[in-house]
């Protein structure tokens, strides 16, 4: 799917230089979400502003996965003007289906049964909450044009311009914040919405500028021997992409729906938010792999495996230390204003997340070499193996151990990615093992 690279020595210099950037940015994400939290905290009536806000972030969060996946294809398949070009068309037909979708969830009835019935909203708060909606919905927009060129600064090694646009943007959300709150102006939902908004132009417009300046100056208008010129092929890469992480979407609400019968509802999801919370800022560091597997797999395998090999052992490393050390406790009372009960069931959690970090770092370093073969229609079958096995294991357990409470989440979302990667482990050595047969059977 891309053209030929010619294989040449990569060092760890390079790849931590590529790498530390994108992680950083990736960690950063989180930050805007406490400085918007922190903001809507000091509302008079704060348990229902952040609820009203929350919401609807919450179905943002699923609208925009579609435009996140533009980074991934953009990186892989853009190397000339030609298929950038191509690119912005698909990129066109994903931003007018999000707006379409976004405008019936916020002007027809449609919206209003979608957060009365399927995100449980109380009627007296339904007008708010579809009010935010009005405004983050202008978020995937521009969410999805800093992901399409983030993917061509990523494959031209400028990743510095992700910490550098997700800096200047925190800045920007902070001193809005400062803003609304010195002026008493933390009145609803729609606050947060624009402070979002505002961050989210802000990290585009200069991803923007960076992925602009590199098609003029430094892209060129055809780049020898790359086949990608059509939005047929650019489809062929990002249509499965996009059928995964439609899958994807079960596991969550999957998850939140059993933990509901466990036998301590309330510790149960409780628990399970914190744990997932410290899982998530761990791994979203090293949610980056896949991009060092595109850029510089075809260079040199050898030394990607070797600093893959390294990584992989940090994110688990890290929840092992907050899982069985004094660190955790003193963390998630000190920092979280986690206590007592609580405190312990999310450790409990965090120690069976523990299988999923170790897991992650290995499947995104395995997803990157089935994008960088273009052979992202695996990546269907094992979400779905993903999907499956995390509905199966949750159904046992709650039949079988449901005092285990959040435990019981986090080893089914766990289990779930392990046979996410056992797939996609299998079909790469399958295939593998196919085209070493018809290289000896060519060469007798």
């Amino acid at each position: 799917m891309s053209a030929t690279t010619q294989k040449e020595s990569i060092t760890w210099k390079q790849l931590i230089s590529f790498f530390l950037p994108l992680g950083i940015s990736a960690t950063l994400v989180t930050l805007s979400h406490v400085i918007i939290n922190s903001t809507l905290a000091r509302a008079a009536n704060a348990e229902v502003v952040i609820a009203t806000y929350a919401l609807p972030l919450s179905l943002l969060g699923l609208t925009e996965k579609p435009v996140v996946l533009l980074r991934q294809t953009c990186s892989a398949l853009v190397r000339d003007r030609i298929s950038f070009r191509a690119m912005g068309v698909v990129s066109s037909y994903v931003f007018a289906s999000i707006m379409i979708i976004g405008l019936v969830l916020c002007y027809t009835p449609i919206g209003e049964w979608v957060f009365l019935y399927f995100f449980g909203v109380e009627r007296d708060l339904l007008a708010a909450t579809i009010s935010v909606y009005q405004i983050l919905m202008y978020v995937s927009i521009f969410s999805g044009l800093r992901c399409l060129f983030h993917g061509i600064i990523i494959f031209n090694m400028r990743t510095k311009w992700l910490t550098i646009g997700m800096c200047i943007r925190l800045l920007a959300m902070y001193l809005l914040s400062l803003y609304f709150i010195t002026t008493n102006n933390v009145s609803s939902g729609k606050v947060g919405a624009i402070i979002f908004l505002v961050g989210m132009i802000i990290e585009a417009a200069v991803a923007i500028w960076e992925g602009t300046s590199l098609l003029r100056k430094v892209i060129p208008e055809k780049a020898p021997d790359h086949p990608i010129e059509t939005k047929q092929q650019i489809f062929s890469f990002y249509k499965p992409l996009l059928y995964s992480s439609i899958i994807a979407v079960i596991i969550g609400p999957s998850i939140n729906a059993m933990l509901g019968k466990t036998t301590q509802i309330h510790l149960a999801i409780a628990s399970f938010a914190i744990a997932g919370s410290l899982t998530q800022l761990v791994m979203s560091f090293f949610s980056y792999i896949h991009q060092i597997v595109l850029n510089f797999y075809r260079k040199d395998p050898g030394t990607v495996f070797r600093f893959s090999l390294l990584l992989s052992f940090i994110p688990g490393s890290l929840i092992a230390i907050l899982g069985y050390t004094s660190l955790g406790p003193i963390f998630m009372t000190h920092v979280m204003g986690v206590k007592a009960d609580l405190m312990q069931a999310s450790l409990s959690t965090l120690r069976i997340f523990m299988v999923m970090t170790i897991v992650f770092p290995w499947l995104d370093y395995l997803n990157g070499i089935i994008m960088l073969r273009g052979q992202t229609k695996v990546m269907v079958i094992s979400q779905s193996a993903n999907a499956f096995v995390t509905v199966l294991t949750l159904v046992t357990a709650i039949l079988l151990v449901p005092g285990w409470n959040g435990m019981i989440g986090a080893l089914a979302q766990s289990i779930g990615m392990l046979a996410e990667l056992l797939v996609v482990f299998y079909v790469l050595r399958k295939t593998a093992n196919h085209l070493e047969q018809n290289l000896s059977i060519k060469n007798m």
